[in-house]
């Protein structure tokens, strides 16, 4: 799970030097109208609305528009809003998959976006279960580990129910059972950690190792397929090589 544990951090990363608040808040909003449409709009009965309804604060969307967003899923909004939920799957170059979740109210157009950026790559898109079968669906929980004794962590961590930690460089990676997901993350705050992140995701059961150029490459497709405006969450099952990954972070400095 390593290749993952890096691109969380990575990821994480980048998101707090770059992101365009624009399309950040259009990418939090379509996550909460569909979450509290599918379960919703009570956050305590709705999982989901509740994991959405954080990224949103954490992000520093106003409640206003929060509660407007939700308003809008749940009808007593003025405007309706129907957003298409899809998960779509291809190969990037060396064999690499990947899975991508997206929100859009145009299918046509998210098709074609992702149509052409995997064939810029090297790539293409593949049939629905051609790379899924390849990950697993775990909760997964991002803590900063600096001025933290990271051995502490990581036991408190499994004790707690963890199924799996993994350490890259700032960033300790939880991994769970989804049903245990919220459970963990509230033991892991009652006792003093700063959580990052916490989300459902894709976790690949085997990792393909890539060499320095190959792991750039596929960093760069990473990056453009996250900054599309349909598309949501992506999972890859690539492994990128260390000096990669540090030479591509420094890059965002």
């Amino acid at each position: 799970m390593s290749g993952h544990s890096k691109w969380a951090n990575i990821k994480h990363r980048k998101g707090r030097v770059d992101a365009s608040r624009a399309k950040l808040f259009t990418k939090l909003a379509r996550e909460l109208i569909v979450a509290a449409k599918e379960g919703g709009g009570d956050p305590s009965q709705n999982p989901r609305l509740r994991m959405a309804i954080q990224k949103a604060k954490d992000s520093n969307m106003p409640n206003e528009r929060i509660n407007t967003n939700i308003e809008k899923a749940t009808g007593k909004g003025k405007d309706g809003v129907q957003i298409f939920e899809s998960q779509y799957e291809g190969y990037g170059p060396d064999g690499t998959g990947f899975i991508v979740n997206t929100l859009t109210e145009n299918k046509n157009r998210t098709i074609s976006s992702l149509r052409s950026t995997f064939a810029k790559s090297g790539g293409n898109l593949a049939e629905s279960g051609a790379v899924s079968w390849q990950f697993e669906e775990k909760g997964l929980i991002l803590l900063d580990t600096n001025e933290t004794d990271e051995e502490n962590l990581a036991l408190d961590a499994i004790d707690l129910g963890a199924e799996d930690v993994n350490i890259s460089e700032s960033i300790l990676e939880v991994i769970s059972d989804i049903s245990g997901l919220e459970g963990l993350k509230s033991n892991l705050e009652k006792k003093g950690y700063t959580l990052n992140s916490y989300d459902i995701a894709l976790i690949p059961k085997s990792s393909i190792l890539l060499d320095h150029q190959k792991s750039l490459k596929i960093l760069k497709l990473l990056d453009i397929l996250n900054d599309l405006d349909d598309v949501q969450k992506v999972f890859t099952n690539a492994d990128f090589e260390e000096s990669a990954l540090n030479e591509y972070a420094n890059s965002l400095s």
